[in-house]
């Protein structure tokens, strides 16, 4: 019986968690907390060297101006697709609502649900990356 509770501990330590990212709410606090419990309890006839403490340490910054850039990256792309979209009001265009819709008419305005702009066109919401066509002005 005692192996039927290795084996299961061992299927769920090898399954990998897609729910959450370990690594998500790490900061420079939290890993200097780690560093410091790490050296105190660390076993004096073997202490780490200073070469891996550096190491620590530079992998830290990495994952911070990670961070960092994918999070301006991610600002500016919103700020792209937001001026994109806004250029579309008035425009007419075809395309697909979020629930598989197809929408045709004029943009009346824009707005921003969870980072995503969506063009109003009537009733209908649809978001940037589903317009299919945008038809040309015509001039009277």
């Amino acid at each position: 019986m005692e192996t039927s509770s290795v084996t299961t501990a061992q299927s769920q330590a090898s399954t990998p968690s897609t729910t959450s990212d370990a690594y998500k709410g790490l900061n420079a606090d939290a890993f200097m907390k780690m560093l410091i419990a790490e050296m105190q309890n660390q076993d004096p006839l073997n202490p780490m060297n200073n070469q891996e403490i550096l190491q620590q340490i530079s992998q830290i910054r990495a994952i911070e101006s990670n961070t960092r850039l994918t999070e301006t990256l991610q600002a500016v792309m919103l700020g792209q697709n937001v001026s994109t979209a806004s250029a579309m009001i008035g425009k007419t265009i075809q395309g697909v609502t979020d629930d598989g819709q197809s929408v045709s008419g004029r943009v009346e305005r824009v707005s921003i649900k969870d980072g995503v702009p969506k063009l109003q066109v009537g009733q209908s919401a649809v978001s940037l990356k589903n317009v299919s066509v945008i038809q040309p002005d015509s001039t009277t």
